[in-house]
């Protein structure tokens, strides 16, 4: 593998005005302690918001640390510090400059690594979103590319976030591909944002990236998918990771933290037109974008649960990261600390198992959605609404379940049933599996003719 870093480094070392869990001065003849606690989030990677931008802009952590304040006479402060990627986060977390970080699956194995490796060891405390099939990274190329599948890649400049999530998911794809990840392709490590512009520019081939990147360029009409990494049947997931040393100092302000993060998780799942336009409003990405990936049938789902399958998964991606010689080794388990959630969430129900996503139309009217038990019948509501009543219209895979959006989507009729498709290689691969029953694949335009 040729790897090329185009983008500017990420370990981005910021001076902080108070030091992280300290405290400021006296005046006035009269003492005065203030605790500013930092926390490190990605506003764009928008399936970690319920422990950042939806966590900021709805006030729980600050709210929750106000009340701790009057019972302990501190002034409790929180500087919301954000990055594209979560490699910047982690160094400074190493460097004792950020309390509280989220990431993804494979960037937190590397906060493991980094932080036991300086003598700044981290725990993961809680999880944001996840999808258990692996649906939150995708492959995309432009619009109109003569790549079919992910076996066209080879040789093909690919540009991904070495040691993201989304890196991950193509170095395993490839092997399924019988593509060598190491030689098969020109890897190009870039930022998000580089790679979407150098998509555009047609200076790479593909694009392999994390949630909300491959639904917003394909949205706005940038990319279309390649690869849903939902094919793996691999958990993907972000979480929350803390400074060991932040933990034991302050545990109750860890607690604070991980109680606000249930509250915004409570006000996604019951608000999530409300949160995703929130969403939207703070990081400036279209919120028909940020409402496929959070959704009431989006494709994460929030739940702050440790849960066993993610655990699992984890453990599945240091092997990756060690082939890849980002990592030596990680204990997941010394590394994972349920202990702190069991406090926060003591007495809190648990949340239901996510259920099969459901085809979606957003309506202008109201700005409300509506849910459908199939494709079709989203299809004639859409027609009937006409695009001036629409904002977006959703269909999940119908293998993967990956939600995707319906004109975006590749459709396959089989007899009288529709069926949509993330990627063509998924509708090719029904249609070929089904050939005997007449499944054929046509464009979005004679699907919703069909359904009328």
């Amino acid at each position: 593998m040729r790897t090329r870093t185009l983008a500017p480094a990420l370990l981005l070392i910021l001076p902080l005005a108070t030091a992280c869990g300290g405290s400021s001065g006296t005046g006035g003849g009269s003492s005065s302690k203030t605790v500013t606690v930092t926390v490190g989030y990605q506003s764009k990677t928008i399936n970690t918001v319920t422990a950042g931008t939806l966590l900021r802009s709805l006030g729980y952590f600050e709210q929750e640390l106000a009340a701790r304040g009057k019972k302990d006479g501190v002034t409790y402060k929180v500087d919301w510090q954000d990055y594209a990627t979560g490699a910047p986060i982690t160094a400074q977390m190493t460097a004792g400059k950020i309390d509280i970080g989220s990431m993804g699956d494979f960037p937190l194995l590397i906060n493991a690594a980094r932080g036991r490796e300086l003598k700044q060891p981290t725990r993961l405390v809680s999880v944001t979103g996840y999808n258990l099939r692996g649906g939150l990274n995708t492959v995309v190329t432009a619009p109109g590319s003569k790549l079919a599948s992910l076996a066209d890649l080879k040789g093909k400049k690919v540009s991904t976030s070495v040691g993201s999530a989304a890196d991950g998911t193509l170095v395993r794809a490839l092997q399924r591909a019988g593509i060598d990840p190491e030689k098969g392709i020109e890897k190009l490590n870039q930022q998000p944002s580089v790679g979407a512009s150098a998509l555009q520019a047609g200076s790479i081939d593909a694009l392999s990236q994390f949630v909300a990147w491959p639904g917003q360029l394909a949205f706005e009409g940038r990319a279309q998918a390649l690869y849903d990494g939902a094919e793996l049947n691999l958990p993907t997931f972000h979480g929350v990771t803390v400074r060991e040393k932040f933990a034991t100092e302050r545990p109750g302000v860890l607690d604070d933290f991980l109680r606000a993060q249930r509250k915004a998780t409570d006000h996604l799942r019951s608000e999530p037109v409300a949160a995703a336009e929130s969403v939207a409003k703070e990081t400036g990405l279209p919120a028909e974008v940020v409402y496929l990936y959070n959704g009431a049938n989006g494709i994460a789902t929030f739940d702050p649960a440790l849960r066993p399958e993610l655990l699992a998964a984890l453990k599945e991606d240091v092997p990756v990261l060690k082939a890849a010689k980002l990592v030596d080794s990680v204990d997941v388990d010394a590394f994972v600390d349920p202990e702190p959630l069991g406090r926060a969430a003591a007495g809190v129900q648990d949340y239901p198992a996510a259920a099969p996503a459901r085809p979606e139309l957003w309506l202008k009217e109201g700005n409300r959605t509506q849910g459908f038990d199939t494709p079709a019948a989203l299809l004639k509501a859409l027609k009937a609404a006409g695009p001036a009543g629409v904002r977006a219209a959703y269909v999940p895979d119908a293998v993967t379940g990956t939600l995707w959006f319906a004109d975006k989507a590749v459709w396959v009729a089989e007899g009288s049933e529709l069926r949509a498709f993330v990627t063509p290689s998924g509708a090719k691969a029904y249609v070929d599996q089904h050939a005997g029953s007449g499944a054929r694949i046509l464009s979005f335009a004679e699907a919703e003719a069909l359904a009328s």
